[in-house]
């Protein structure tokens, strides 16, 4: 008999260990031989810890499951939810980026290539740099981590830059309230990531590779070490990949914790250890970017997408999505929801159904009043936009930004006006101070939503002209996008602020 139980950060904050504790206690007490494997989670947050039992005719799920239950579980008296494939959560996914995540032991090679892993990395041994380029463009792939640029392009001005060395950057800085796909990665299909630095690096020339990871992930962190290290030993990474004759080398460096690090020329000088604070561009990462050398600076999702590109083709891939948003993207739900997690699927999905359909609504059972996606830059959605379909394009005009993927959602209980304000303090203390736009423009936000709140009626204007102003003149995303949520805010909902919706427009 096979047991799996997650070793997800989540899952283990919810007493994954104490499940596993007791299920080898349980064992032995009843003589019975049993193989406890720790997985990844499967995402379905509500349900962790999900413990899966394979007695030989697949597995079967349980959760939430605790110490206490784990004798009816061997006794076969506990109520298992089925196959996790039939959840009605899991089963409306379209898994490709996160196929292996809670499937798998995450330091095993060996089950990483029996469902699939290398298999990219084999073909694109085969290919050109011009042609593997020439695929990830095919593909459609843009950013994960927010900008939404596309991965092809960058890759390929790295290629053609001439230079005695060029590098790899994973940014793993992941410090958007709501989101956790790039840990539910590293600490669930590591290996995904390594093959597909390895690739970026076959492509563009570059043979080395930074993981750059905050220091709040400290279970991401000692995976990641492991995974690479058993790569280096068996030949996966160092002077002859695969025996190719090909190079590349990685390794991880953890950063402090700074949210403007997430930015890739603040994440650079942190990574160089200087201070992580914006550079001004040009010239771009990709001429001139880490120890002054071209340098790719893609998302862990990003990363992880490239395998499955390779392994099953770019036209595969492209066949997913709308319009120019082309793939699968891992959504991940959270804040006052039902059903909170990841649900990767492809562009395309209306906002609603992700909130009211397969996130359950609020878990308070009140109405849902707005939901941020983006993170704490991004803009807050009204019910009355729901029908918004998830793709780059689409939330642009609505004012929005998918960014990393986070949908955070708030019942009718919350206050936006204090939402705006925590933008604008978020801001404050975060900038790294190097723009005034940033600098000082959160601090006066502050100041200005508070005087909104004292019911200045000539407030409304000046903040709405100071947006403008940190938009168009930050030198980086934290101030320019700051203005998301506070104007998505004051425009939806102007009974927060005392005002009236021409008032507010």
């Amino acid at each position: 008999m096979k047991v799996y139980v997650p070793l997800d950060s989540a899952a283990r904050a919810l007493g994954a260990d104490d499940v596993a504790d007791a299920i080898l206690r349980e064992a032995e007490a009843r003589d019975l031989s049993i193989e406890l494997i720790r997985t990844g989670t499967r995402g379905m947050i509500w349900l962790e810890p999900l413990v899966e039992v394979d007695r030989g005719k697949g597995r079967i799920a349980y959760g939430p499951v605790t110490p206490d239950s784990v004798p009816a579980i061997f006794d076969g008296s506990a109520d298992p939810l089925g196959p996790v494939e039939a959840i009605p959560f899991f089963a409306r996914q379209t898994r490709l980026t996160f196929a292996r995540c809670g499937v798998i032991d995450p330091l095993s090679l060996p089950d990483y290539e029996t469902h699939g892993g290398l298999i990219g990395l084999r073909r694109a041994l085969t290919m050109t740099p011009e042609a593997m380029v020439e695929e990830v463009k095919t593909s459609g792939l843009r950013g994960r981590g927010g900008a939404g640029f596309p991965t092809g392009i960058k890759w390929d001005t790295v290629r053609l830059t001439e230079a005695d060395r060029k590098y790899i950057v994973c940014n793993a800085d992941e410090g958007d309230s709501g989101t956790f796909a790039d840990r539910m990665i590293m600490e669930g299909d590591p290996f995904c990531l390594i093959e597909g630095m390895i690739i970026a690096g076959l492509a563009t020339g570059a043979t080395r590779g930074f993981v750059y990871i905050r220091s709040e992930y400290p279970d991401a962190i000692a995976i990641m070490d492991r995974a690479i290290r058993i790569a280096r030993e068996t030949g996966l990474l160092g002077l002859d990949i695969l025996g190719s004759g090909q190079t590349f080398e990685m390794e991880i460096r953890i950063g402090a914790g700074a949210y403007v690090c997430g930015e890739e020329t603040s994440l650079l000088n942190s990574l160089e250890g200087k201070r992580g604070v914006v550079r001004a561009k040009p010239p771009l990462p990709a001429l001139k970017g880490v120890f002054g050398k071209p340098t790719v600076v893609n998302n862990v999702i990003s990363l992880a997408t490239v395998p499955v590109i390779f392994e099953k083709g770019a036209a595969h891939y492209a066949d997913f999505g709308l319009g120019r948003s082309r793939g699968t993207m891992p959504i991940q739900i959270a804040g006052n929801v039902a059903h909170g997690g990841l649900f990767e699927t492809a562009f395309g999905m209306p906002l609603g159904d992700l909130v009211n359909d397969i996130g359950g609504g609020t878990a308070s059972d009140r109405p849902v009043k707005a939901v941020q996606v983006g993170g704490p830059l991004g803009a807050y959605f009204a019910p009355h936009q729901f029908d918004t379909p998830f793709g780059y394009e689409d939330f642009d005009a609505e004012g929005g930004l998918i960014g990393h993927a986070g949908i955070v959602v708030f019942d009718d209980s919350a206050d936006m006006l204090s939402m705006a304000r925590f933008a604008m303090e978020f801001c404050a203390v975060e900038s790294c101070g190097k723009c005034t736009p940033c600098r000082i423009g959160a601090v006066r936000g502050v100041e200005t939503i508070d005087r909104i709140a004292a019911g200045d009626r000539s407030a409304p204007a000046l903040l709405t002209d100071l947006c403008d102003t940190m938009r168009d003149g930050s030198l980086c995303a934290l101030g320019g996008f700051t203005p998301y949520p506070v104007m998505s805010a004051l425009r939806l909902f102007p009974d927060d602020f005392g005002l009236t919706t021409e008032a507010a427009e």
